[in-house]
């Protein structure tokens, strides 16, 4: 099991930044993928960035490139997501997610963190 617990979020203007962060917990992360997901009102959920646990390889949705940063703290378990430059568009409900790796889907959940941009 892998306990997931997500911090940071708020109500931010358009143009600022904000740091997300998610602990996680419960048993050793060397192989697994961690990511940040959103979801929007009326909306699906949205994969935003991942980074692996161990090489610290990072990927990124088109809309986060350039703006967002993903990184961790291996010693903290502790994962980031960086935001700058934010808009409007990006107000959602962030979810820390991991798997085990690639070939599986995010099987464990924070409860997500709200991140309201205002214009």
């Amino acid at each position: 099991q892998v306990q997931l617990v997500e911090s940071g979020g708020g109500l931010v203007q358009a143009g600022g930044s904000l740091r997300l962060s998610c602990a996680a917990s419960g048993r050793t992360l060397s192989t697994y993928v961690l990511g940040w997901l959103r979801q929007a009102p009326g909306k699906e959920r949205d994969f935003v960035a991942s980074i692996t646990w161990s090489g610290g390889s990072t990927y990124y949705a088109d809309a986060a490139k350039g703006r967002f940063t993903i990184s961790r703290d291996n010693a903290k378990n502790t994962v980031y997501l960086q935001m700058n430059s934010l808009k409007p568009e990006d107000t959602a409900v962030y979810y820390c997610a991991a798997r085990r790796n690639f070939l599986t889907e995010y099987g464990y959940w924070g409860q997500g963190t709200q991140v309201t941009v205002s214009s």
